[in-house]
């Protein structure tokens, strides 16, 4: 089969490699219709080559048909039509009854103290193959898949493997109906600010620097600020009653703009041998930010912080003292796909209240999967969102 694979920096690269097969009773075997590229996978493009080998899989946002089923699958069956989670979960163990399906114990990457395994994406997360190919062997076919409906594009139900759900999640931990400032307006924060207005918050307030994507979400009615507007934060409390935004969500991450000491820094791990650079990345820690300290400041006294943006590295130093003055509360983590499945998929109808259905800015076939982590991580052509199709 075809698949998107690493080769070093920069380098993603359409192969043939072997056709996945069934190797535990409760397997399946998908052949992916639509699969997406994410922000997170810009990471793997650009900063974290010390975990990943040449020639893995990537890819975390598939969907497609069941081609194959393992002797002990019962609920879905060879043609049926599914959307894959990115965190790997058995939806039985102890997280999973919690709805903590991201720190799953059955697929927890023990060997390096991280949650559940996620398809496509280092050994941090397991090094499982990932969905950018033409099929994906999927563990847990009785719990894992999200079984759809057929008939509509692929466009309304893709978006549940990651985008939908973490953005929701992001909206749910920010818990406000009256004011939310979203940091950073890609996939994740523009479905954010949808969401958020979906649900009653009564002003919403975007921030990036991307014309075309500040263009995206103000046609949505979002009120939305430049974060090179020298006066941005006076603006932000102007808006919001001179006190701050009640919530922020960061999701901008590590890739956010403004820090060039530490874009130089991630540029200087590239260039170390993999095994020094690992133990710097999660020792030293090399992460912009520029987003989670505007966050800080702009939030409301006594008001929520959310971040869905990926951070890595262990050693950032956070204002401790303003936040504890400020009485912020913070929570953050990757989303539990399957928990807020149940309250997302029923928007996904006809009446489409959060665009999905155009949500996706360009969609390409799997053999341009070079070209467009160029075109995404260059933020080139208004590309805000890319599904590949193999």
């Amino acid at each position: 089969m075809k698949a998107v694979t690493w080769h070093g920096k920069r380098d993603v690269r359409v192969d043939t490699v072997p056709d996945p097969v069934l190797k535990d009773p409760t397997d399946i075997v998908v052949r992916v219709t639509s699969t997406g590229l994410c922000g997170s996978d810009l990471h793997l493009y650009e900063v974290m080559g010390p975990f990943i080998d040449e020639g893995d899989i990537l890819g975390h946002e598939p969907m497609g048909i069941v081609e194959e089923v393992g002797a002990d699958v019962t609920e879905v069956k060879p043609g049926d039509r599914v959307v894959i989670p990115f965190n790997i979960s058995c939806g039985t163990c102890f997280m999973c009854s919690r709805g903590l399906q991201s720190q799953c114990e059955t697929t927890q990457v023990r060997e390096h103290r991280t949650g559940a395994a996620l398809f496509g994406y280092t050994k941090l997360y397991g090094q499982v193959p990932g969905g950018q190919a033409e099929y994906l062997r999927v563990p847990f076919g009785n719990t894992l898949p999200i079984k759809v409906p057929e008939g509509p594009a692929d466009d309304r139900f893709v978006f549940l493997s990651d985008v939908l759900p973490t953005a929701w999640q992001a909206v749910e931990y920010a818990a406000t109906r009256d004011s939310l400032v979203v940091l950073g307006l890609g996939p994740i924060g523009d479905m954010a600010t949808r969401i958020a207005q979906h649900r009653g918050v009564e002003t919403v307030i975007g921030v990036d620097l991307v014309p075309d994507r500040m263009a995206r979400a103000r046609a949505h009615g979002v009120t939305v600020l430049n974060v090179r507007d020298s006066h941005l934060v006076d603006h932000i409390r102007e808006l919001t009653g001179g006190r701050g935004p009640e919530a922020v969500i960061d999701a901008v991450g590590m890739e956010a703009h403004g820090a060039p000491v530490a874009k130089m820094a991630h540029q200087a791990v590239g260039l170390l041998p993999d095994a020094i650079a690992a133990r710097f990345m999660t020792t030293a820690g090399v992460d912009r930010l520029h987003a989670l300290r505007l966050a800080i400041e702009i939030v409301r006294r006594g008001g929520t912080i959310s971040v869905s943006g990926v951070y890595g590295g262990m050693a950032d130093p956070l204002p401790m003292l303003t936040l504890f003055d400020k009485q912020v509360q913070l929570r953050m983590g990757q989303a539990n796909v399957w928990h807020w499945v149940p309250e997302i998929l029923p928007l996904l109808t006809d009446d489409d209240p959060l665009g999905v259905d155009t949500f996706a800015t360009h969609h390409l076939p799997l053999d341009e999967a070079p070209h467009a982590y160029q075109v995404f991580q260059r933020k080139e052509d208004n590309a805000v969102k890319v599904l590949l199709r193999p």
